[in-house]
């Protein structure tokens, strides 16, 4: 079905816009219009439906408040996306909560670099303020769409070697357990929100408009010493931060 195979009824004593925003809805029902897809632009659905652009914008509005598509400023429309649940318990990790969810992880390095540590990151990490840190900065994605930056924080001293083993394998998992640590767990999350910088969002694909949300983690090994401070801003608009206790 396109938008032209379902011309309005002028005279059905139904609002243009609630005939236009029924088109809309059953087209992204159908799949013509697949998640998170960039809708034709308000001038172009005015042209389709021969109608005026304040007709379409009440139509999108009506979509919008019902969380069948998002309005992003300056960006246009989109089909609304299944939001993904992401729990923040003892043991996190992103690989498993993807795929536990029928959606494939993936992820990619931005980052990988030693640095004098922050002084909220050496607090975070018992360390005193000056002390060097790996930092490994990392975008994660579930089936091919960015969900989270995610800033991670090493003592170097202890772990001088991960810089290598990430090159090699992003999995934090990983790394650290060639590291010697087999397990960890979170001891805290702190969760905030704020608006996005322009870089944050470039690379989660959304407009500056939107907040992201921030958590800030100290993961611990077995004997309770900090190994890992995280700071993770996630796309509001496909997350939902699901707090176990």
């Amino acid at each position: 079905m396109t938008f032209q195979d379902t011309p309005l009824d002028r005279g059905a004593g139904i609002a243009l816009w609630r005939q236009i925003g029924a088109t809309l809805e059953a087209a992204i029902r159908e799949g013509l219009h697949a998640p998170g897809q960039r809708l034709p632009t308000e001038a172009e659905l005015a042209q389709r439906f021969r109608v005026n652009r304040h007709t379409i914008r009440r139509a999108m509005e009506e979509l919008e408040s019902r969380g069948v598509v998002r309005v992003e400023q300056g960006r246009g429309s989109f089909v609304a996306e299944d939001v993904l649940d992401y729990p923040l318990g003892p043991r996190t990790r992103f690989s498993e909560i993807i795929r536990a969810q029928n959606r494939e992880p993936a992820g990619r390095l931005l980052r990988l670099v030693e640095i004098p540590a922050e002084p909220r990151i050496a607090e975070l990490l018992e360390l005193r303020r000056g002390r060097m840190v790996i930092l490994a900065e990392r975008i994660a994605m579930a089936d091919g769409r960015p969900v989270a930056i995610g800033s991670h924080h090493f003592p170097a001293t202890r772990f001088s070697g991960i810089i290598g083993l990430l090159r090699e394998n992003s999995s934090i998992t990983h790394a650290l357990a060639a590291c010697g640590v087999p397990d960890y767990r979170r001891r805290v999350t702190r969760i905030t929100a704020r608006m996005p910088s322009a870089e944050e969002a470039e690379l989660l694909q959304q407009s500056r408009s939107r907040p992201v949300l921030v958590s800030e983690a100290v993961n611990v090994d077995g004997a309770g010493k900090p190994v890992d401070a995280t700071l993770t801003r996630y796309a509001a608009g496909r997350t939902q931060l699901v707090v176990e206790s």
